[in-house]
């Protein structure tokens, strides 16, 4: 944990381009989510998902990260997704199997003209898994 509280995030995984759409967005993923079972065993269930977005986003300019935890256990494995200047929205109740959900989630959310993710077309882990969508600082600052 670092001084300030938080939990560092690895250096991005997957190289991407500014100028590249999918570039701007991150997929966050929570390494350290037990599977349903609560085990302690390793590689913990969110390594596997984390290993699992990175294959799905193989090729693809979109940066994946792990944290070692975004506190939202009681919904097990969780990932986030986040791009500059628009909402950032948590999910919940994801497998070891979802990295590919989290890809097309992506890949929904770069396209975004409004800065959210499309209800149309979004994977139904990312539709059930929702449990959190978070506006954008500039959004909230004061408009006298």
């Amino acid at each position: 944990m670092d001084r300030n509280g938080s939990f560092p995030a690895n250096i991005a995984d997957i190289p991407s381009e500014p100028d590249d759409a999918l570039a701007g967005v991150t997929v966050i993923v929570c390494s350290s989510c037990r599977d349903e079972t609560g085990s302690d065993a390793h590689p913990r269930a969110g390594a596997l998902l984390a290993e699992d977005t990175r294959r799905a986003a193989s090729g693809e300019k979109i940066r994946i990260r792990t944290v070692e935890c975004l506190g939202n256990c009681k919904r097990r494995l969780s990932a986030a997704l986040l791009r500059d200047g628009c909402w950032s929205y948590v999910f919940g109740d994801l497998d070891t199997a979802s990295g590919a959900d989290l890809v097309a989630g992506a890949k929904l959310f770069a396209t975004s003209t409004d800065g959210l993710i499309p209800w149309r077309g979004r994977p139904d882990s990312l539709k059930r898994g929702l449990v959190a969508r978070i506006p954008p600082l500039d959004l909230l600052k004061d408009r006298s």
